[in-house]
Parts: C-alpha cells; sequence; structure tokens
C-alpha cells in the first residue's frame, strides 16, 4: 500500500510539472512537443507490444510499413493530446477562423431544440476531449461519463481540465450509472466514449471479434425514446480539429429488449469501427478491447 502511494504521488508529480510545462507554451507549439515525445516514448513503452497485436489482429490485410506508421501516428496523437490539456479552455468551437471547423451542426441543435435527453457518442479517437466542447458551447446541459484514472491525482488534473469543457462529470461504474439515469430522468445529454472495455458489458461484435460493450446507451435509448448521436473528431493539423456530428442512428425496435439491445450497441461499434479504418492513426491502439488483448 505504502509502495502504491509513493508510486502515486512521484507519478502525480511528474504530471503536474508536464501539465504546467505545456501550460505555459503557446497550444500549437505545445502539441508539437507533445507529439514528438509521444513518437520518442510510447514506441518503448511495454505496451507498444498491444498495439501493434491489436492493429494486426483487427486490420490483418495491412503492411508491416503501414503498421509502423499507424502505430507512430498514434503515438504522435496521444502525446498531443495529453500537451493539449492545458489548453482545453481556449477552444472556441463556433468561433469563426478558429482552431476548430464543425461539420453537422445542426444535429446538435436539434437535439437541444427537441425538448428530451440525447445520448452523444464518440470514441478514444483524435483529441476525444473536444466533441464535448461543441455541445456545451451550443448551450446543451451535459453530463459526461468518464473512465477515472489509476492514479488520483493525475485523475484530479485531468478532471480539473475537463471542467473547461464545461460539462458534469461521471466516473465510469455503478454511482456514474445512477447519475447518468437522473440526469436522463431530468432532460439532460449525455456524452460518453463507448470503445473501452467493459467487464461487466455485453459481448459485441467489434472488428469482427467480441468486445466487451457497456450496453447502457442502448438500454437508455429504449428506455427515454432518445436520439444516439455519432461524433467524430479529426485532427486536422498540430492543434485544430474537425467535429464531425452525424445524424442520430435509425433505431428499430422489435419489443426484445435484449435482441435490441444487442443490436443497438452493434450498430454503435459499427460507427467506431468505420472512424478507425478510415483514420486507424487516430484511435488508441493500446486499449485491451478485447479479452484477448
Amino acid at each position: 500500500m505504502a509502495e502504491t502511494r509513493l508510486s502515486h504521488i512521484l507519478e502525480g508529480a511528474g504530471a503536474v510539472a508536464l501539465y504546467a510545462f505545456f501550460r505555459i507554451l503557446p497550444v500549437e507549439l505545445a502539441s508539437t512537443l507533445g507529439g514528438l515525445l509521444g513518437r520518442a516514448l510510447g514506441p518503448r513503452a511495454a505496451f507498444n507490444r498491444r498495439a501493434h497485436r491489436n492493429l494486426r489482429r483487427a486490420l490483418p490485410e495491412l503492411s508491416e510499413a503501414d503498421e509502423r506508421r499507424i502505430i507512430r501516428g498514434m503515438w504522435d496523437n496521444l502525446g498531443r493530446v495529453v500537451a493539449e490539456y492545458p489548453h482545453l479552455g481556449k477552444y472556441r468551437v463556433y468561433e469563426r477562423g478558429g482552431r476548430i471547423e464543425i461539420v453537422g451542426a445542426e444535429h446538435i441543435r436539434a437535439q437541444a431544440a427537441a425538448g428530451k435527453p440525447a445520448i452523444f457518442f464518440s470514441g478514444h479517437f483524435g483529441n476525444w476531449e473536444v466533441p464535448t466542447l461543441a455541445l456545451t458551447q451550443a448551450g446543451l446541459d451535459v453530463v459526461e461519463m468518464y473512465r477515472a484514472a489509476n492514479n488520483p491525482i493525475v485523475d484530479r488534473l485531468i478532471s480539473h481540465s475537463r471542467g473547461f469543457v464545461g460539462s458534469e462529470l461521471a466516473a465510469k461504474g455503478s454511482t456514474g450509472a445512477r447519475r447518468m439515469l437522473a440526469a436522463m430522468k431530468a432532460g439532460r445529454h449525455i456524452a460518453m466514449l463507448i470503445d473501452q472495455k467493459a467487464n461487466d458489458g455485453i459481448a459485441v461484435p467489434f472488428f469482427g471479434r467480441y468486445a466487451m460493450t457497456m450496453p447502457s446507451p442502448a438500454v437508455f435509448a429504449q428506455r427515454f425514446g432518445c436520439a444516439l448521436v455519432p461524433v467524430r473528431v479529426d485532427r486536422l493539423k498540430g492543434a485544430r480539429f474537425r467535429i464531425t456530428c452525424e445524424p442520430p442512428l435509425d433505431i428499430v425496435e422489435s419489443g426484445n429488449t435484449e435482441a435490441d439491445t444487442l443490436a443497438i450497441m452493434t450498430k454503435m461499434n459499427q460507427v467506431i469501427e468505420r472512424w478507425i479504418r478510415e483514420r486507424p492513426d487516430h484511435w488508441f491502439w493500446v486499449h485491451r478491447r478485447w479479452p484477448d488483448s
């Protein structure tokens, strides 16, 4: 226990120092340096092997050169995401000529005007902290589900950065699920990343293999009749992004709750898979997404 606490303190101190360093830099320079660090340090990490293994199993048609390029791009993107955390409060989605362009904003406005809650979903793709900005800066009242970092110091640091996004945070787990349920009952909107392994979830196809996936979006969609809206963010160049809000998924319910839940989550996984196939260097391949990862 004492050893773990010391490890958390040392790791947390390093994270705070890195956060402070990136914060004093202009966002573009911070992002560039973060990318350099990611490319330099990422391939040395033990779980880099997992990234290569996951990529080969998901996209076996890739050449070795493409595989190396994609993993290198993944580490570059991850380094940039870390460096951009202190600058989240500076992004203005709807500002003309800003760092973010948006496509499909009409789908966000439609949910704002619908008078009932919606679930906006994405994955660990591009800078995954950016899409929620499109919701909160459009005036939506949002509860955002997130996975707490193992290190409590790092978790507080990340939560501090996310505070600039303007959403209420709900940590993944039973407490977070209850907060999401209360939010839906109150007519608030939900933002969530659906591409992490959920040990207490259901097995849903993802790249041709079953992956444990949290069923809550499908459960809430059936219970509250809310829309399921995909929101994607692509890194354009450096610390510039394009947010694309796609039309809500077309959901057909059969009356069989279990079968409908699986069908809905399969459709949601297919959306994330499509994005990854189009820009595989944008996704976080080190996730233990499949049981054999």
